[in-house]
């Protein structure tokens, strides 16, 4: 493996990381700073989110609705074509209720990621999530 596509790789996981920690410790800086400003969201809704500020506003919303979170994340498939990368990852997220804390979500995922280099940064331009399962546990 040479050195730029062992980089690449660190790079784009590191990119998922950040999501994860964003979202998580509610940095919405850190989290903004995953996307290319014309994302598309897929899988997180009936319709497909276009943009990041609209996906950013779209997830500052749903987190009204959870206390603490945490976002974890399988190893990481990847695939570097130049300035281009397609990538997979699973997560199982942990969701405390806002209004109850005793009660928690937990979702298992894949999340489906397209990259591209942009100023020299890894950034999502396609962000699909593919649900696997949840379960609501309560006390």
């Amino acid at each position: 493996m040479s050195d730029q596509l062992t980089a690449d790789r660190i790079a784009l996981q590191d990119v998922h990381l950040r999501y994860a920690a964003g979202v998580d410790n509610r940095d919405m800086d850190m989290y903004r700073s995953c996307f290319a400003d014309d994302v598309e969201v897929l899988g997180f809704g009936e319709e497909t989110i276009h943009g990041a500020e609209a996906w950013l506003a779209y997830v500052i919303e749903a987190l009204k609705r959870f206390g603490p979170t945490q976002h974890m994340l399988g190893p990481q498939l990847a695939t570097v074509d130049g300035d281009t990368a397609r990538t997979r990852s699973d997560v199982q997220a942990l969701h405390y209720m806002a209004d109850d804390e005793d009660t928690t979500l937990t979702l298992w995922a894949t999340y489906e990621s397209d990259m591209r280099r942009i100023d020299g940064e890894w950034k999502i331009f396609r962000h699909r999530l593919i649900p696997r399962g949840n379960r609501v546990q309560q006390g």
